[in-house]
């Protein structure tokens, strides 16, 4: 699942900006739910990264179980804030 199905998934819409409130609130919480459903690494970093983004994702230690998922965790945040630095 990519960046955009996800975004259609869980708010309706490819564009966060169109999106009530609640709808939003709605989406992370059914994502937050899903999240903890997920078995497969690669799709649950992916609902996390993007829940990150959001300001939702829980920590890490409840999301990954896997030693090196919470260090790839980690690298992520380490990558979001340094680009946020250079803006």
């Amino acid at each position: 699942m990519d960046f955009d199905d996800q975004l259609r998934r869980y708010f309706g819409t490819d564009d966060l900006s169109t999106v009530p409130e609640s709808a939003l609130l709605a989406g992370i919480d059914k994502m937050r739910v899903d999240l903890g459903l997920e078995k497969d690494s690669g799709r649950r970093f992916g609902m996390w990264a993007l829940l990150y983004m959001l300001g939702a994702a829980p920590d890490l230690d409840v999301a990954f179980k896997d030693e090196a998922d919470r260090d790839a965790a980690r690298s992520f945040m380490e990558m979001t804030e340094q680009e946020d630095e250079e803006s």
